[in-house]
């Protein structure tokens, strides 16, 4: 038997919740399934419980920062379980039961199960059919990817979902991958005392960043005892006793008795690439940037637009679509979304990279500075970061910002605020800083590109 709704949303992460909360009292009917936890990945296996456990590591980082700066001797013991448990509480116990009743509360009704999109307007759960009257929702987000590496298949290994919320701490993590997620982990684990290797396919790690921003935080990573191998691809993995060893295309050989690997995320499109929906180059639902329509009557939200995969951005695209649904004329803008590494230092970043601009044949100017040579800098301590803004010459304007800084992430939303509004740069450089607070290297660097536009 059918059920119909005005709405049905795939997936109860963050978007669906945003869509819950966009649509609640608006007089139409909304049905969200979900085959996991209500929230998503985030709050359970991603974000969440990830920074929590960065936070241990922390924190046991600025006490050994104490025998430079005010202490003779700091000595601890790494108490693991207590780490372990707190990052499971901060991940709710992997329990959604109030996420659930919050989402109930909006008036959704929330149907757990495997839904699969069967045709342009019915999600069957189970043996039951949900039929949409108004539009079909995509929130189902993505899964970890895993390479066709000969012989992984046939080993134990962590992806993000058992390395953020850990029973165990290894004594050796080699780490495959090294992206955000990669690094963060990684520094995670060698901070809390574990022996960590990064193996890198690629000509750099942090690819997705600038190249400055990568070349900023190798030697803080190499100071907490990771090894970087950049450069030379896994071509098999075997078991040996209890470790995991990678064979490396130069021959090299790399173990550990915990393998983790973080090589990106793919789209869950099982559940609906067989109603005919048009895919991406990657696989991700292919919509319309702005409207994020990828057919009359179906939205795609979050990490599966393959537009990005940040929980904010997810929630942004919640709200424009609820706001659609609702007949607003609401549209996606993605000229400033922001990006954060949360490593010691952070990296943050917003806009264009230089040479992304570049390949859009804008006229470039780039300017490039070392936060650590501030004032506030020597006051705290920090050594070697990154400061580069990228803006169009021709139109006076930022067009990108990277920063590798402590608190990164919190200087960050001027330079949102000004890639998205598009402010002149001379207004930029008559902007005030506190002093001698780390976004005071703003004020410097503005000044010097304003000289660089027209």
């Amino acid at each position: 038997m059918a059920l119909e709704f005005d709405v049905v949303c795939l997936g109860g992460g963050v978007a669906g919740e945003a869509i819950a909360g966009e649509l609640q009292g608006g007089g139409l009917s909304l049905a969200v399934v979900e085959r996991e936890l209500v929230g998503g990945e985030c709050p359970y296996w991603g974000c969440v419980p990830s920074k929590t456990l960065l936070r241990s590591g922390e924190t046991l980082e600025e006490a050994a920062r104490a025998r430079t700066l005010a202490a003779s001797r700091v000595e601890w013991d790494v108490d693991f379980p207590k780490v372990s448990k707190r990052v499971l509480w901060m991940a709710r116990d992997l329990d959604d039961t109030r996420p659930a009743a919050a989402l109930e509360a909006t008036g959704a009704k929330l149907v757990r199960g495997d839904g699969k999109l069967v045709d342009l307007r019915t999600v069957v759960v189970g043996g039951e059919q949900l039929v949409a009257r108004r539009a079909v929702v995509i929130a189902n987000g993505g899964t970890a990817a895993i390479p066709p590496i000969e012989g992984l298949d046939k080993v134990e290994y962590w992806t993000n979902r058992q390395a953020a919320v850990p029973r165990e701490l290894p004594e050796r993590l080699v780490v495959l991958g090294g992206g955000a997620v990669g690094v963060e982990l990684a520094q995670a684990f060698a901070r809390l005392g574990c022996r960590v290797t990064i193996v890198e396919a690629g000509p750099r790690f942090l690819a997705l960043e600038e190249p400055e921003a990568g070349d900023a935080l190798k030697p803080h990573l190499e100071a907490d005892g990771i090894e970087i191998l950049i450069g030379d691809p896994c071509v098999a993995v075997e078991k040996q006793a209890a470790d995991a060893v990678l064979h490396l295309k130069s021959g090299s050989v790399v173990s550990g008795d915990r393998l983790l690997v973080a090589t990106g995320r793919r789209p869950n499109f099982e559940a609906w690439r067989a109603a005919g929906l048009t895919q991406t180059e990657r696989g991700w639902l292919k919509v319309d940037s702005e409207t994020l329509e990828a057919r009359d009557g179906i939205y795609g939200a979050g990490d599966i637009t393959g537009i990005g995969g940040f929980t904010h951005l997810a929630y942004y695209h919640g709200q424009v679509v609820g706001r659609r649904l609702k007949g607003e004329d609401a549209r996606a803008d993605h000229t400033a979304v922001p990006r954060v590494t949360y490593t010691d230092p952070e990296i943050a970043s917003v806009g264009l990279s230089e040479q992304t601009a570049r390949s859009r044949g804008i006229d470039v100017a780039v300017v490039t500075m070392d936060p650590a040579e501030a004032a506030r800098g020597y006051i705290h301590d920090f050594h070697v970061g990154a400061l580069k803004l990228v803006a169009d010459s021709q139109r006076g304007v930022l067009v990108g910002a990277t920063l590798v800084t402590p608190r990164a992430g919190e200087i960050l939303g001027e330079l949102v605020v000004a890639v998205k509004l598009g402010t002149p740069v001379r207004k930029l450089a008559d902007v005030i800083h506190p002093f001698p607070a780390f976004n005071r290297v703003l004020g410097a660097a503005f000044e010097r590109l304003s000289s660089k536009v027209t």
